[in-house]
C-alpha cells in the first residue's frame, strides 16, 4: 500500500520549512525517501521535545522504528519509512545513534568536551546524513561527508538557541570551552554577552563552517538531490551569517530567515548542484 504522502509532507512543512523547501529539488521517487526518513527522524525530536514528550513516548517512537525495519509498520510514518527501506540500504544502527542522542535530551543536558559536542552533533544530525546519502545516491566514499554536513547543521542550531535551550535546563556549550573563555553559568542565564562569550561563539562558529565546507565537498559524489542538500546547507549558513551580524545576541533572541531570503538562495544552491561547489563562501572568523 501506498504511504500517506500527503501526511507525511505535512510533517516535514510543519516542523522544517528548510527542510521542506530543499526536498523539493529531489526528484520525485528520492523526494518521498526524503520525507519519509525526515518525517521519522523529526517525530523522534517530538517524542523528546513536544507536549506528550518524555521516555514513554521516546520508547513508543523506537518501537515505530523497529516495525518498520521488521516490514511490520503501523502508524502513516512507519509505512512511509518502511517503503524507503524497501528502496535503499538506510543503515538501523544510525537509528540507533539517533536514539542515543533523544536520550541526552531529555537531560538536563551537561557537556563535558568539545569531542562530546561533536558526538552528540552526530547522533542527532550527522546521523540523518548517513540515512539520506544512499537516497541521493552517494556510496561509502559520500557517507563521511554526509555525517559532516549534519553535524555542521546540529551547530549551527545549538548556536542560534543557546537561550531557549537553557530555558529547557539544557547546556550544549561544554565546560572545558566555558572554562576556557571565562564564562560562566550565572553569565548565560542572566544574558550577559561577555568578550568571552562572544569569542567562545566565533571559535564554534568556525568549526561549524569548517564542517560545512568538508560536507559540501561531498555533493559532487551524489547522483540526485544536490540542490536539494546545497539549499538547506546555504539556509543554515544563513543563519550562522546573522548570527554573527548580530554580535552573537543569542541568549534573549533567535536567528532566523525570512521566507525571501531562503528563496533568494536557490540560483546558488542550483549552481551548487551543477558544479558541485560553493558558489560564495563567508570567510570563517578566527577562534
Amino acid at each position: 500500500m501506498e504511504p500517506d504522502w500527503k501526511a507525511l509532507a505535512g510533517i516535514i512543512r510543519r516542523y522544517s520549512t528548510t527542510f521542506y523547501l530543499g526536498s523539493l529539488l529531489f526528484p520525485k521517487e528520492e523526494r518521498k525517501g526524503a520525507w519519509a526518513v525526515y518525517a521519522a527522524c523529526r517525530l523522534g525530536d517530538e517524542a523528546v521535545d513536544g507536549p506528550a514528550g518524555g521516555p514513554e513516548a521516546l520508547r513508543a517512537w523506537w518501537q515505530g522504528v523497529e516495525r518498520a525495519y521488521r516490514g511490520r509498520p503501523l502508524e502513516a510514518w512507519e509505512k512511509g519509512l518502511a517503503w524507503a527501506l524497501a528502496r535503499w540500504p538506510i543503515p538501523q544502527e544510525a537509528f540507533w545513534d539517533m536514539r542515543e542522542g533523544f536520550l541526552t535530551d531529555l537531560g538536563p543536558v551537561r557537556l563535558q568536551s568539545e569531542a562530546e559536542l561533536m558526538e552528540y552533533c552526530y547522533r542527532v544530525a550527522g546521523t540523518v546524513g548517513r540515512m539520506i546519502a544512499p537516497i541521493a545516491g552517494g556510496g561509502p566514499e559520500v557517507e563521511e561527508k554526509a555525517v559532516r554536513l549534519g553535524q555542521a547543521m546540529q551547530l549551527t542550531n545549538i548556536l542560534r538557541d543557546v537561550g531557549e535551550d537553557l530555558e529547557r535546563d539544557r547546556l550544549y556549550l561544554p565546560r572545558e570551552l566555558l572554562e576556557r573563555f571565562a564564562i560562566s553559568l550565572a553569565d548565560l542565564q542572566e544574558g550577559r554577552l561577555t568578550p568571552g562569550y562572544r569569542a567562545l561563539m566565533a571559535h564554534l562558529e568556525a568549526k561549524a563552517r569548517t564542517l560545512y565546507r568538508e560536507g559540501l565537498s561531498g555533493l559532487s559524489g551524489l547522483k540526485v538531490g544536490r540542490g536539494a542538500i546545497a539549499l538547506a546547507a546555504l539556509q543554515y549558513q544563513g543563519i550562522l551569517d546573522k548570527l554573527r551580524l548580530s554580535g552573537y545576541d543569542n541568549l534573549g533572541k533567535r536567528a532566523h530567515l525570512k521566507a525571501w531570503e531562503r528563496l533568494k538562495l536557490l540560483p546558488q544552491a542550483l549552481w551548487m548542484a551543477r558544479t558541485g561547489f560553493q558558489a560564495t563562501e563567508t570567510p570563517a572568523p578566527g577562534p
